[in-house]
Order: C-alpha cells, then sequence, then structure tokens
C-alpha cells in the first residue's frame, strides 16, 4: 500500500467518525463495525507494517519509540491529522488531548496491550490525558487527533 493509499483508506474512516463525540459509544461502534479480525482493521494494518518497512511510517526515534505524523489535519481527512507509534514495552511521554484522541491498536508480538487494551480501537475523550503505555509485546499504534491538538506535559 502506498501513502496515497493509506490516506484514501484514513480519509474513508474518518469520514465515518467526523461528526461524533469522542466518548465511550464511539468506543463501542468503532470495535464493533472496525474492530480485531474486520476486513477494515486488517487493511489499516497492514498498511501500517508496510508503510513502517517502506520508510514512510515511524521514521523518527525518540526515548525508545519509533514515531511520525503521517498527515498533518486536512478537510481530506475531516480535520483529524495522523500518527503512528511503535512502541515495545515501554510508556510514552505524558499528554493531554484537548479535542480527545482515537488509537488503533495493533501488536506486533507477543499479546501486547496499550494502555491495558488489546488489538482494537481506544478512543480517549477531550480534556483526557495520559503516559501512552505499551505492555507485553510490540505494538503500532495509529493515533488520530482531531485538530492535531496534543498537549505534551512535564
Amino acid at each position: 500500500m502506498t501513502k496515497d493509499d493509506f490516506h484514501a483508506a484514513i480519509a474513508t474512516l474518518t469520514a465515518q467518525i467526523a461528526a461524533r463525540p469522542l466518548d465511550a459509544d464511539l468506543d463501542r461502534w468503532l470495535n464493533s463495525e472496525h474492530g480485531a479480525g474486520s476486513a477494515s482493521y486488517t487493511q489499516l494494518a497492514q498498511a501500517c507494517r508496510d508503510g513502517v518497512a517502506a520508510g514512510w511510517l515511524c521514521d523518527r526515534e525518540g526515548g525508545g519509540i519509533k514515531y511520525g505524523r503521517v498527515f498533518k489535519p486536512q478537510p481530506e481527512l475531516h480535520g483529524f491529522s495522523v500518527d503512528v507509534v511503535d512502541m515495545q514495552d515501554i510508556a510514552g511521554p505524558h499528554h493531554a488531548h484537548p479535542n480527545g484522541e482515537i488509537d488503533l491498536i495493533m501488536p506486533i508480538d507477543g499479546d501486547a496491550l496499550f494502555d491495558g487494551r488489546p488489538a482494537g480501537w481506544l478512543v480517549c475523550p477531550p480534556g483526557s490525558a495520559h503516559r501512552p503505555t505499551v505492555s507485553r509485546g510490540r505494538a503500532l499504534v495509529l493515533y488520530l487527533l482531531p485538530d492535531g491538538k496534543i498537549d505534551f506535559t512535564r
């Protein structure tokens, strides 16, 4: 999958969620409609693995985490930015989500968990904060941030 194909796949997804509040209902809906084992999950997970292998995803590294912003917020992505991280048994920097955050969790090896959650989706509501943590293995995590907003804390 090319970067353009990846963009189109993300745009298809964000079109379905753009008008929805980032809350527990969206979390349930994403896991029901696009959860682990679904065609859309499989396509996005493979696209992320391919992008990492091709070097256009997770092209930076710091503190033991590979990461990168793939797309800045744009109308075609319904105002979401797209970041992908590659983490193994590590906690990332604490940050807050002024507008919320939507995470796609894609274990690579082991039974990797992200913030205690297995493969699938995690929706963090506006105003939430966390220290993103991958445990029990390695995982790729795709972040959708409304308006690209994220506040790193000390």
